[in-house]
């Protein structure tokens, strides 16, 4: 019997968006198991805490098709990625790529990773066309800016974010 081939998709996710869950439902065509890793990144002053994250995420993949969503696990990391993804068994790191720039960077990244451990894979996959110009990022800037998120994250993912600009709205309006 061969080994599962385990991959990890790692981010911050903050927040999750639907180019996230397009990676990792063509992600798992590639992997018998996925694990998505979610990188604590506290410096970044994310607008949700790392155990939120987790929390959304696994919402968001427990509505996948085809039992896909049995095959994922969700898990933060506070590590290197190989030292998780070694720790998870990992064999493949699974990246997404939406634009030459990422590119550049991801290159970059692969190499290092390939410094520290050889054992692990890296492999790209390229953002659909309707996803590649989505960011976390932006999402985050249009949402503040009171602008409609709903064609670039899920439902309940727009609704958590507005949620948590309002209760910051509140908190300015008291001070």
């Amino acid at each position: 019997m061969t080994q599962p081939r385990i991959g990890i998709y790692p981010g911050t996710f903050d927040p999750i968006t639907n180019g996230h869950t397009d990676i990792i439902r063509r992600a798992i065509k590639v992997v018998d198991q996925l694990v998505i890793g979610v990188a604590r990144n506290d410096g970044k002053g994310p607008l949700f805490a790392t155990d939120e994250r987790v929390e959304i995420v696994r919402d968001e993949v427990a509505h996948l098709e085809n039992g896909d969503s049995e095959r994922i696990e969700v898990r933060a990391f506070d590590t290197l990625l190989v030292n998780f993804a070694q720790a998870v068994g990992a064999s493949v790191v699974i990246r997404g790529l939406r634009a030459v720039s990422d590119f550049e960077y991801e290159f970059q990244m692969a190499g290092m990773n390939n410094r520290l451990n050889p054992t692990i894979e890296t492999v790209f996959l390229m953002a659909s066309d309707k996803y590649q110009f989505i960011s976390s990022r932006l999402v985050k800037e249009i949402a503040q800016l009171g602008g409609d998120v709903t064609h670039f994250v899920s439902p309940s993912v727009a609704g958590r974010i507005t949620e948590r600009f309002a209760e910051g709205k509140k908190g300015l309006m008291k001070g």
